[in-house]
C-alpha cells in the first residue's frame, strides 16, 4: 500500500513539473495560483491541522512576505531573493512577537484575536511611506511564468516535506499532544508556549514566501489586497475540505477547490462567489475531517460516515 502511495505521488509530481512545458498559458497561471493556494493551505496547517488553533492570521505573513519583496526591490533596489528573506524576517518577528500574548487565548477568541491582524496590519501599512502608504508599490515586471510556477512548485514540496518531518518528529508530536489536550500537554513536560509560537512561525514562513512570490509575479502590492481577510478564509477552507492534520489532505483541497471554482467562474460567474460558502457548510457537517478521513474511513462505515457526520452535529 504504502508502495503504490509513493509511486501515485511521484506521478503527480511528474504531471506538476511538467505542465510548464506541456500546457497552454492559462494552465501555466492557472497552476501558479493553485499552487501558491496550495502553500498557504499547507502553511495554515501547520498551526490550524497539527496544533489545533484555528488562525485568521496567516494572511498577514502573507501580506509582510508581500511588502518585504516590494520594499527591497523598489525601494532599496535589491534581489527578489534579498526581497524573500526580508519578508520571511518580518513574518518571523510578527509571529514572536504577536504569538506570545494572542496565543494565549483559546477557541474562538483565539480566531477573533487574529482575525483582527490582518485589519490592523493593513492600516499600519497605509500610513507607510516606506511602503507605498495606500497607492501601493510597483514591482519591475519579469514575464517568466515558467519561473514563477516552478518557485511555487518548489515551496510547495518544501513546505511538503516539512509537514513530512512534523508527521515523524518530537516537535510535530508535541504540537499535536497540544492539538488533543494542552492541558495534558503541560503535564508531560512538554513547552507549550515555546511550542506554538515555534507552530506560529513557521507557518508565517511559508506564507510569507508564497506572499512575495505572488508579488513580483503580479508586480503590484497596495494594503486592501495583500493583507486580504478572504484569502485567509480561502485557505482555511481548503485545509479542511482536504484533511487538517495530514500530509497531503491541504494539497488536494487547495487544488481540486482551486479547479471547481476556475471552472465555475468561467462558466457560472453568479454561482463562483457561494461556492466557498457552500463547502463551508458541507465540510463541516459531512466530513469535519476532510477527503483523507474520508479515504480512511469509508470502506469501514461506508455511507454511515456521513450519516454520523450529520448526527454528530445534531441536524
Amino acid at each position: 500500500m504504502k508502495a503504490l502511495r509513493t509511486i501515485l505521488i511521484l506521478i503527480a509530481l511528474i504531471v506538476l513539473i511538467a505542465v510548464p512545458w506541456f500546457g497552454s498559458d492559462v494552465l501555466v497561471q492557472f497552476g501558479i495560483n493553485a499552487l501558491l493556494l496550495a502553500v498557504l493551505a499547507q502553511g495554515w496547517n501547520i498551526i490550524g491541522g497539527y496544533t489545533g488553533y484555528a488562525s485568521f492570521g496567516n494572511s498577514v505573513f502573507y501580506g509582510l512576505g508581500s511588502y518585504g519583496v516590494g520594499i527591497a526591490m523598489v525601494q532599496w533596489d535589491l534581489p527578489f531573493g534579498v526581497g524573500l528573506a526580508l519578508g520571511v524576517v518580518l513574518a518571523v518577528a510578527f509571529a514572536i512577537l504577536l504569538g506570545i500574548p494572542v496565543l494565549r487565548l483559546k477557541g474562538h477568541y483565539f480566531a477573533i484575536a487574529t482575525l483582527a491582524l490582518a485589519q490592523v496590519m493593513a492600516a499600519i501599512v497605509s500610513n507607510v511611506p516606506l511602503a507605498g502608504q495606500n497607492i501601493g508599490l510597483v514591482l519591475p515586471p519579469l514575464n517568466n511564468d515558467m519561473l514563477f510556477y516552478e518557485l511555487a512548485l518548489g515551496l510547495l514540496v518544501a513546505v511538503t516535506l516539512t509537514i513530512w518531518w512534523l508527521s515523524r518528529s518530537k516537535f510535530g508530536f508535541g504540537l499535536i499532544a497540544i492539538r488533543e489536550n494542552e492541558e495534558g500537554a503541560k503535564v508531560m513536560g512538554v513547552n507549550t508556549t515555546l511550542y506554538k509560537v515555534m507552530a506560529f512561525a513557521l507557518s508565517g514562513v511559508f506564507s510569507s514566501l508564497a506572499g512575495g512570490i505572488h508579488a513580483y509575479w503580479v508586480t503590484f502590492i497596495d494594503p486592501e489586497s495583500a493583507f486580504d481577510i478572504s484569502l485567509n478564509v480561502k485557505m482555511i477552507i481548503m485545509a479542511v475540505f482536504g484533511g487538517p492534520g495530514t500530509i497531503l489532505g491541504p494539497i488536494v483541497g487547495a487544488l481540486s477547490l482551486s479547479a471547481i471554482s476556475e471552472v465555475l467562474s468561467s462558466e457560472v460567474t453568479s454561482i463562483a462567489g457561494l461556492f466557498f460558502g457552500v463547502v463551508v457548510v458541507a465540510a463541516v457537517v459531512l466530513m469535519p475531517r476532510g477527503l483523507a478521513d474520508i479515504i480512511r474511513q469509508f470502506r469501514k462505515t461506508g455511507w454511515r460516515y456521513f450519516s454520523e457526520n450529520i448526527k454528530a452535529t445534531r441536524l
